[in-house]
């Protein structure tokens, strides 16, 4: 899975003027952040990936299906 890319300092910064103070605000950015790269979260560019994967497969399932039904029709005539 890809990295998803986190701005760490502007997540602190955010927090910082919500009315957090500094250690709290990175406490919450270390936790979020560890709590994101310990999920296995895909991205739009996983799914993307296995989208095509996928089709590939599909396709050459129906062309082996098609050459075993050619196959047959020729064995029955």
């Amino acid at each position: 899975m890809a990295t998803i890319t986190f701005d760490t300092l502007k997540f602190v910064t955010r927090l910082k003027e919500s009315g957090l103070n500094e250690s709290q605000a990175i406490a919450i950015t270390e936790a979020f952040r560890d709590a994101h790269v310990e999920a296995e979260v895909a991205t739009k560019s996983d799914l993307r990936e296995m989208e095509h994967r996928l089709i590939i497969k599909l396709a050459g399932m129906i062309v082996v299906t098609v050459g075993l039904v050619a196959t047959v029709v020729k064995l029955i005539h």
